[in-house]
């Protein structure tokens, strides 16, 4: 068996999930722990970083026999939840498939940049430093690249999402925003003193429909797309026979390059103030929870030309997701994605490209042999 599909079965194997996305789980201690050997054993430096109380980065370090420029690897560890799937820990092969929670998303990339180092360091790196990174919390709050750029930067980086085997020299951000809605509880049966705050919310939500068409007819960006929204979590309401005093909605913005937290809470804000103003006894505040910049790379960059030589490809594309790349550039890191194809993230149905892996896994190698 390949070793990076024998590390594959392994990493898939292990319980991951993201302990903030599912209260009680088990979190990266146990694939930190696994990581870490492995990369001992191919012959690398290693450190371990603690991002948040048990929650470790392991980072590895291979240097070269000469001097030169750095160049870093970094995927993350952590999964999301396994709700209905029936045995997202037992990594099956089928039709050149495995398939597995975390098999895509992104424990294929994972395993491929690590065993890209192992083919590396059988030769011996000529010159520079490969660095390693296995970060926790991505699907979160991205804690661990947070952690990762106070203490290690490289000349670039590629971040083995993935893109179908695809350069993506950009992303999406996003922003996270809540509003809420007073009304004035009262008994159903006496309308004249109930305010009913989840019809008012109604109102919001159809504002809300018209941005997102609105943002779907503006120009969109050649790479990423259009921007847009949706809402993502509601609630409301005391029994049902009261007018609820209090709605609130969580939504989501998905931003492109050009747009700032500002702008998109301004439109939001806009869009209440109009509210408002139809009726004077319209009461809804908006608050600002999270939110992460979209990132782009200009294509003419050194990174992603020398990548489309190492991978056979001279295509370059946008992701919609957002990744732990935007943290590594903001911190003055060239980063670039690319990682093996699939489907089904986030999905009860996950799987990745075999030789997808093994593909990512020779254009890394190559990478860091003429990087």
């Amino acid at each position: 068996m390949d070793p990076a599909l024998r590390l594959l079965r392994d990493l898939v194997a292990i319980d991951s999930v993201n302990p903030t996305l599912v209260p009680g789980a088990a979190g990266e201690a146990q694939i930190a722990e696994a990581i870490a050997a492995h990369l001992r054993r191919i012959g690398l430096d290693v450190e371990r970083q603690e991002a948040a109380p048990g929650r470790h980065n392991v980072i590895g370090v291979l240097e070269g026999r000469a001097k030169g420029r750095s160049l870093m690897f970094c995927g993350h560890t952590d999964t999301v939840g396994v709700e209905g799937m029936a045995a997202p820990f037992d990594p099956v092969e089928r039709d050149g498939r495995l398939h597995g929670r975390g098999s895509q998303d992104m424990k294929g990339g994972v395993a491929a940049m690590i065993d890209a180092a192992r083919v590396v360091a059988e030769d011996g790196l000529a010159r520079g430093r490969l660095i390693i990174a296995a970060v926790v919390d991505e699907e979160y709050a991205s804690l661990g690249a947070d952690a990762l750029v106070t203490r290690w930067r490289a000349d670039a980086a590629v971040v083995t999402e993935p893109t179908d085997l695809q350069i993506a020299i950009g992303h999406k951000g996003f922003a996270w925003f809540e509003i809420v809605t007073s009304g004035r509880a009262a008994h159903g049966s006496r309308p004249k003193e109930g305010r009913d705050a989840i019809l008012r919310m109604g109102r919001v939500l159809n504002a809300l429909e018209q941005l997102d068409r609105d943002l779907a007819s503006r120009p969109a960006h050649p790479l990423m797309g259009a921007a847009s929204l949706h809402a993502s979590v509601i609630e409301g309401g005391r029994e049902l026979s009261s007018y609820p005093d209090r709605c609130t909605l969580q939504l989501e913005r998905r931003t492109i390059p050009g747009e700032t937290d500002a702008l998109v809470a301004d439109e939001i804000e806009a869009l209440l103030s109009r509210l408002r103003a139809d009726d004077p006894e319209f009461d809804a505040a908006l608050a600002r929870l999270f939110s992460r910049p979209p990132y782009a790379l200009a294509p003419e960059h050194e990174l992603p030309q020398a990548l489309a030589r190492s991978a056979g490809t001279d295509r370059f594309v946008g992701m919609s997701f957002w990744t732990d790349a935007a943290v590594l550039g903001s911190a003055g890191v060239p980063s670039v994605l690319f990682g093996p194809g699939g489907a089904g993230l986030h999905s009860t149905e996950e799987y990745v490209e075999i030789q997808d892996v093994l593909r990512c896994r020779d254009a890394l190698a190559a990478l860091a042999r003429a990087w």
